[in-house]
């Protein structure tokens, strides 16, 4: 029962991208040191978050995705129903958690389906734009953007520009702001 919940445990780690924190569980159960060492920072792929707009983002790489445009694997989506109601903190907590870039992309100014969310997400991500590179996190880490539903090679674009320009960068170096 031990080792089930051990195994379930570091799965979960893993699944959550901590490769570190699956390598103390399982060298808790004496499994071995290598996940371990295997979870260092300076060979680990970046890890990249992108919160996307249902309608027109979500929509746009989806039409990437099956118009087969080639894109970086390490992009995780979190898709919301509009950019508008995105608090900036949800983008601070992923770097928080260990994100080593994070990709806001929603409709184009006049295209929300929500009338006006782009535009409140402009002015929240403009200030925070401004704002990032004083908490100890470099500007090149964060973008927002526009993509509409028919955009697919811009998403394919814009997605490849982000994620090598964070991969030049490399992984970021602990975990708070």
């Amino acid at each position: 029962m031990a080792d089930q919940t051990t195994t379930q445990a570091n799965d979960a780690a893993v699944v959550a991208g901590d490769t570190a924190a699956a390598g103390t569980i399982d060298a808790a159960s004496g499994a071995g040191a290598a996940v371990a060492a295997d979870g260092a920072a300076g060979d680990r792929p970046v890890k990249i978050v992108g919160i996307v707009c249902n309608w027109c983002s979500y929509a746009g790489a989806d039409t990437a995705g099956t118009g087969r445009f080639k894109q970086p694997p390490n992009l995780r989506l979190i898709r919301v129903p509009c950019t508008g109601r995105v608090d900036p903190l949800f983008a601070l907590k992923a770097f928080e958690k260990g994100a080593d870039g994070v990709l806001i992309s929603g409709c184009h100014p006049g295209d929300c389906h929500y009338s006006e969310g782009n535009y409140y997400a402009r002015r929240k991500f403009e200030l925070l734009e401004r704002m990032i590179h004083h908490l100890g996190i470099p500007k090149e880490r964060f973008r927002w953007t526009w993509v509409s539903a028919s955009e697919g090679q811009r998403w394919q674009q814009v997605v490849t520009e982000f994620v090598a320009g964070v991969e030049k960068l490399g992984p970021r170096e602990g975990r708070a702001l």
